[in-house]
């Protein structure tokens, strides 16, 4: 299984398999993912682990614009090869295994793929993006289903080192028109980043030294939730989840939503 984030992606395709296998009614809408069912969710879960070997080895498909997924996502669920859940973990497992072999094979060289958005990233570091899949949808079917889901903390910063070879890619043309501000985002116990809008546009960890208007503390899984869209901003902020200061505090309540749904 290689390096840390692939035993992660080998812990969290179980996980996920086995939630969503087991679930009594496959058919179950799933709140976080309007439209679609448990095993809508499954499948587009499960193509995910080909399709990113598949692009990291040269090939595969993405959608040239992040506004584009969701058309993508549908079109992926409406051609499934099978519908039946067990059939799909059984993929979703294989084809993890292949893909953390295809990136153990590289021997550590920094090879790069296409991504959605039309961006180039890290095929290596590409995985905690999938990772991420496997945490926030296992997170939805297991809130529609009343189970609980534990998440690994450590797995956040993983997750997060994949989103932000992506997040320029991602930013809401809308609200963060010509928006000018530097954030630095504190995962508590882990690291640190740093987001650089200029004029609407975002680099993260920019290598210039920049003044930082705002500093964002946050407990690492209300973290990711939060990046994610999955819970709201006013508990966190009220029992000290997230904590923000500087010299724009109040940038820090619309950071996230500076991004398109993820």
């Amino acid at each position: 299984m290689g390096d840390t984030l692939g035993v992660a992606l080998h812990t969290m395709a179980h996980r996920f398999a086995e939630l969503a296998s087991t679930a009594p009614d496959p058919n179950l809408r799933v709140p976080a993912t309007p439209g679609w069912s448990i095993t809508d969710v499954l499948g587009h879960v499960a193509s995910e682990p080909s399709r990113y070997r598949e692009l990291a080895l040269g090939g595969g498909t993405w959608p040239a614009l992040a506004a584009d997924l969701p058309a993508f996502n549908a079109e992926q669920i409406a051609t499934l090869p099978t519908r039946n859940p067990d059939e799909l973990s059984a993929k979703l497992l294989a084809d993890t295994e292949s893909l953390i072999t295809t990136i153990d094979s590289f021997n550590g060289e920094p090879r790069t793929m296409m991504f959605d958005g039309g961006q180039t990233v890290r095929a290596d570091r590409a995985r905690g993006t999938l990772l991420g899949e496997f945490v926030v949808h296992g997170f939805d079917i297991a809130r529609a289903l009343g189970r609980p889901w534990p998440i690994e903390p450590a797995h956040v910063p993983l997750i997060m080192d994949g989103l932000n070879q992506v997040t320029p890619g991602w930013v809401d043309p809308n609200p963060a028109d010509n928006h000018t501000a530097t954030y630095e985002y504190r995962l508590r116990g882990f690291t640190r980043y740093v987001y650089r809008f200029q004029d609407g546009q975002l680099t993260v960890d920019p290598d210039i030294a920049t003044r930082i208007d705002v500093h964002i503390s946050a407990d690492p899984v209300t973290a990711l939730l939060l990046n994610y869209g999955r819970i709201r901003q006013w508990k966190p902020t009220l029992t000290g989840q997230v904590l923000a200061w500087g010299r724009k505090p109040w940038l820090a309540t619309t950071f996230s939503r500076r991004f398109l749904p993820a």
